[in-house]
C-alpha cells in the first residue's frame, strides 16, 4: 500500500509541475500580448483569449493523461498501452466507467489518478478565471 501511495504522489507531483509549468508559459505569452489584447476590438480577442486557454488546458490534461497510461504501461498492470491510456483517460476525467479496473494490487492508484485529475482540473479553471479577468480588467480601463 506505502509503495503505491509513494509512486502515485510522485506521479502526481511530476503532473502538477508540468501544469504549473505549462501554467507560467501561458502567462509569459498573455503577458507578452497583454497591450495588443486590451486594445480595440475587444470581443475577438477574448474568443482568442479562449480558444488559447482551452487549447493550453487539454494540452495540459492531454499531458498528465499520458503520464499516467505511461506508469500503468511501465508496471506492466494492464495488457496494451491502449488499455493503460484509456484507463488513465477513465480514471483523470473522474467519469469512472469501471469496464477497465487495475488489479487489487495497484488499486490505490486509480483513487490517485482520479485525485489527480480533479486536482488539475480545478487549478486550470482557476488559472483560465484569472487570465480572462486580467484580459478584460485591462479592456475595460484602456477603453476610458
Amino acid at each position: 500500500m506505502l509503495h503505491q501511495i509513494a509512486l502515485g504522489t510522485g506521479v502526481m507531483m511530476v503532473s502538477i509541475l508540468i501544469g504549473a509549468v505549462s501554467a507560467l508559459l501561458m502567462e509569459i505569452g498573455f503577458s507578452r500580448w497583454h497591450g495588443w489584447l486590451v486594445k480595440e476590438p475587444h470581443r475577438p480577442k477574448m474568443i482568442l483569449a479562449v480558444l488559447t486557454a482551452s487549447l493550453w488546458v487539454v494540452a495540459t490534461t492531454t499531458a498528465g493523461v499520458w503520464l499516467w497510461a505511461i506508469v500503468y504501461d511501465l508496471l506492466g498492470v494492464f495488457a496494451t498501452f491502449e488499455e493503460a491510456l484509456y484507463f488513465s483517460i477513465v480514471s483523470f476525467t473522474t467519469l469512472g466507467f469501471g469496464d477497465v479496473i487495475l488489479p487489487h494490487e495497484w488499486r490505490i492508484l486509480s483513487g490517485m489518478t482520479a485525485t489527480n485529475g480533479f486536482l488539475n482540473f480545478g487549478l486550470m479553471t482557476a488559472l483560465m478565471v484569472e487570465a480572462f479577468r486580467l484580459i478584460r480588467t485591462g479592456q475595460v480601463e484602456a477603453s476610458r
